[in-house]
């Protein structure tokens, strides 16, 4: 009996040993790939995949604005075939980012907006000129708007609006104005415009007929004088487009300009002899070139910039506009978010002094103020400015050796 009681303990003991053993060996193992996993994977970098979302369309476009109301959620573009698939490449040119479409309903008439967002100002305002047609009549909108029937095109910041309408009212331009309030702006450097601008001569200047490119598809798209190869947009390259009235015709100048001046002095030669090859040039020439008056056509550098002029103006106007294109290397101030922290030094460094100042000059003040006064108080009753000499003085007489006088007036000492 006691042996058989033995072995069941013993067969007790091996099946609790059997269930214990395993999972204790689970345990072990677990433990031990938690801690080489973090030993295994590469410092400074992490496992878990970001995930960007893209902004919302309610950033560009309300879903309700003056009575209008969007019949459907606005869509969000997120790349430039989305917003434009026949011109994806020139709105990849002025760096597109983001966009958003929406149609709106109001009391039976409908409207389009597509809004499309840049990476800076200038991407907006040469994807605005891309769009808008030469001629077409301005319009008070944002930085800058056109109109035709029923079609508006406006930029502001880095945003560009196309609307169509079902039915132009009176008001349409006013609920534009709107809509180009609540687009976001841009901070910084990124919010101006292209500085080629400033090299375009003002005077004679036809109005609507600026057309600024970035890159090959948006100057060929924008129909320009010369072939996108030649240009050089390879290296580079921005090019600004606009019609002139010259009293003889009309003239078109082009202005290139190029990342340094030996760029620019390589594009104008090659230009040059393109110009000059005429009928065998390759590639042949544009229309633009076809139809302009061969003596007018002219080519000058001026720093980094390369103008071309061409149309139907005497070369003597034609070349007077031509030079009329200036280069001048001028340094333009960007704002800055927030003050330096040697500006900042120097304000708190000026306020100490100016406190101490102050209180140096407060502290002069009212001691003339209460000294003064109280010692004019005093010359006022008759007595002395101080009154350090007051008689009325109280003070106790220490001396160890009375005079005679003093001690017979008060008499025999107590204690002999």
């Amino acid at each position: 009996m006691r042996s058989g009681g033995k072995s069941g303990r013993a067969r007790r003991t091996g099946a609790l040993a059997a269930l214990i053993v395993p999972a204790a060996l689970a345990c072990a193992c677990t433990l031990a790939a938690a801690q080489s996993a973090p030993a295994n994977a590469a410092p400074g970098k992490t496992t878990a995949a970001t995930v960007e979302l893209p902004p919302s369309p309610l950033a560009l476009l309300p879903n309700d604005f003056d009575g209008w109301t969007a019949a459907s959620p606005i869509e969000g573009l997120t790349s430039p075939a989305q917003a434009d698939a026949d011109h994806a490449e020139a709105l990849k040119e002025y760096g597109f980012t983001f966009g958003a479409l929406a149609s709106y309903k109001r009391e039976g008439d409908t409207l389009t907006l597509r809004a499309m967002q840049f990476d800076d100002a200038s991407g907006a305002y040469g994807a605005y000129t891309f769009y808008r047609p030469t001629g077409w009549p301005k319009e008070q909108i944002g930085a800058g708007a056109a109109s035709d029937k029923n079609r508006v095109i406006f930029w502001r910041g880095n945003t560009v609006v196309d609307a169509t309408f079902s039915r132009v009212e009176p008001m349409s331009v006013g609920e534009m104005r709107e809509i180009a309030a609540r687009l976001p702006l841009p901070a910084g450097n990124k919010a101006l415009p292209p500085p080629i601008l400033d090299f375009l001569p003002q005077e004679s200047l036809t109005g609507q007929t600026t057309h600024y490119a970035e890159g090959a598809a948006g100057y060929t798209g924008a129909g320009g004088a010369l072939p996108a190869s030649v240009a050089g947009f390879d290296r580079g390259a921005e090019a600004i487009t606009a019609n002139y009235a010259l009293m003889s015709g009309p003239a078109t100048l082009t202005i290139f300009e190029y990342p340094t001046p030996q760029i620019a002095r390589l594009e104008e030669d090659t230009i040059r002899a393109y110009i000059k090859s005429g009928s065998t040039a390759q590639p042949p020439w544009p229309q633009p070139l076809q139809d302009s008056d061969q003596a007018s056509l002219a080519v000058r550098r001026s720093g980094v910039l390369v103008a071309v002029v061409s149309g139907d103006a005497i070369p003597d106007e034609s070349h007077e506009l031509l030079e009329r294109v200036h280069y001048e290397a001028n340094l333009t101030s960007i704002p800055q978010p927030v003050e330096s922290e040697i500006a900042k030094t120097g304000k708190l460094l000026f306020g100490i002094v100016a406190l101490i100042a102050i209180g140096a000059i407060a502290a002069i003040l009212l001691g003339f103020f209460f000294g003064g006064g109280r010692a004019l108080y005093r010359m006022a009753r008759g007595k002395p400015a101080s009154s350090v000499y007051d008689e009325e003085f109280i003070h106790l007489d220490l001396r160890e050796d009375p005079s005679p006088e003093r001690a017979a007036a008060h008499g025999p000492h107590p204690k002999g």
